[in-house]
């Protein structure tokens, strides 16, 4: 099952980025094969055995004797965080995929394949259980999102790909030196191995976290989203914000507080501290700003900063708390679906408009009521109401910092009273405003094909909603 799950969107990858397709062709190949990648981890969850640990594995001798005697295994598995992290990947690059279709992007067989070569490595990285495996999968993501970034952005698209290959590059390169020193001590780049040895080291603990940490965002790490976020194709947007954060904070839970439990307790409060700035400072920042984009975007600084929270509310030893990772896994999974939805509305309407400037876009919900409809449901579970599901992962997390510490959780809890100020501005600019420049009488509703692509985010989050447990029991 894991390994189809990475084969089918590199098989197709080749076939529609290389071949001479025709635009009909490749979007037809395309899109199924991130329909079927869909059926597959639905499959995978259905016959996911809750306390079965670890499942889906294949394990094999991938390069012999690499670094001092060890071997390099293509050892993939799935348990229920891979296993979500797999199914939001799937949802988000199939909503992509449509997106991208309906757009009409130009040279548009090349452009699916990278994002079919986007959603195997980023399945690979979900699901590898060794380190050169592991950064395999996050190097192949990266060379996917420069070329999608850097062909198919905005007017500053250069400078925006030139300052996240920057950032990326200096944690990634870090994370390699760490990973061949873990090679060299402990003789095995296996993750269960290396884990079981509960190595001590600053250095290799700070190499592993500075990766994730820039890909998260977290502050103050996160100089390269606005440009990024903005000059991105919305569809890339929405899946560096729903996904591709994620495996940032994967990466934390996964490598780097396993390798290290004790070095990632020593230092907790460095992370907790700056986790709170930025998600305090995210929220102001994300209220202030002019365009629909930036204050999504800065929503998802603030989101991300407050999993990290989560993470690093640690027990002695490095022991995650149940309530702070329960939350914090799960805001992984809602805020990925939130900020999909929200990434790919702010993409349909600029279809229509050319900008996504807050004050051309006044009066969205006048002789519209599909597109109000859609806005008012993305902004209500982005601001957290209670009985959503963000709701439910938020409080979690703020209950696992005020085990930690009282006023950590209450300064943290400023953060979604912020988050209700800036999204309920968000819809109200967009939808109850005068008409803006850019909206106008003619300016259609939203169409049914456009609705395929996020009605099925929207109901996804109100069956979490209605049943956050079955998610918490096998991510648990």
């Amino acid at each position: 099952m894991t390994v189809a799950l990475i084969a089918l969107p590199l098989a197709c990858a080749a076939l529609v980025g290389f071949l001479p397709l025709g635009r009909r062709v490749a979007a037809g190949l395309g899109l199924a094969a991130v329909l079927a990648e869909l059926v597959l981890a639905a499959v995978a969850i259905v016959n996911f055995n809750v306390g079965g640990g670890s499942q889906f594995v294949t394990d094999r001798v991938w390069i012999p004797n690499l670094i001092g005697g060890a071997d390099v295994h293509f050892h993939v598995a799935m348990d229920g965080l891979s296993m979500f992290m797999v199914a939001l990947t799937a949802v988000g690059v199939a909503s992509a995929v449509w997106t991208a279709i309906r757009a009409g992007r130009d040279r548009l067989g090349l452009y699916l394949g990278l994002l079919l070569l986007l959603e195997a490595s980023l399945v690979t990285l979900f699901t590898a259980r060794d380190l050169v495996l592991f950064y395999t999968g996050w190097e192949v993501m990266m060379i996917a999102l420069f070329v999608l970034m850097g062909v198919w952005g905005g007017e500053r698209r250069r400078f925006a790909t030139l300052q996240f290959i920057i950032y990326s590059l200096a944690g990634s390169l870090l994370m390699l030196v760490a990973i061949a020193g873990l090679a060299v001590e402990g003789h095995s780049f296996d993750l269960g191995v290396l884990a079981a040895q509960g190595r001590d080291s600053w250095w290799m603990f700070g190499a592993f976290a500075l990766a994730f940490c820039i890909k998260a965002p977290m502050f103050p790490l996160h100089g390269w989203l606005p440009d990024a976020y903005r000059q991105s194709t919305p569809e890339v947007t929405a899946l560096l914000s729903g996904v591709i954060s994620k495996a940032g904070a994967y990466g934390l839970i996964r490598f780097a507080v396993p390798l290290f439990p004790a070095t990632a307790y020593h230092w907790r409060w460095l992370f907790l501290g700056l986790g709170l700035a930025g998600l305090l400072y995210a929220s102001l920042v994300a209220f202030r700003q002019p365009d629909a984009r930036g204050v999504v975007a800065y929503s998802s600084v603030g989101q991300m900063n407050l999993i990290i929270i989560g993470i690093f509310v640690l027990a002695p030893g490095g022991v995650f708390s149940d309530n702070g990772l329960t939350g914090a896994t799960f805001q992984m999974v809602n805020h990925g679906v939130v900020s999909l939805a929200a990434f790919l509305l702010i993409g349909l309407v600029e279809l229509r408009t050319g900008t996504d400037a807050l004050k051309s876009l006044g009066g969205l919900a006048n002789r519209r009521p599909v597109a109000s409809t859609v806005f008012l449901l993305a902004a209500l579970f982005a601001l957290a109401v209670p009985g959503s599901s963000v709701f439910i992962s938020e409080l979690y997390i703020l209950i696992g910092a005020f085990g930690e510490q009282p006023l950590l959780g209450a300064a943290a809890s400023l953060g979604i009273v912020l988050a209700a100020m800036y999204m309920l501005r968000w819809y109200s600019a967009i939808a109850h405003e005068g008409d803006g420049e850019r909206i106008d009488a003619a300016t259609p509703d939203l169409r049914r094909s456009e609705l395929a692509v996020v009605v099925p985010l929207l109901l996804i989050l109100l069956v979490l909603s209605a049943w956050p447990f079955g998610v918490m029991e096998r991510i648990g």
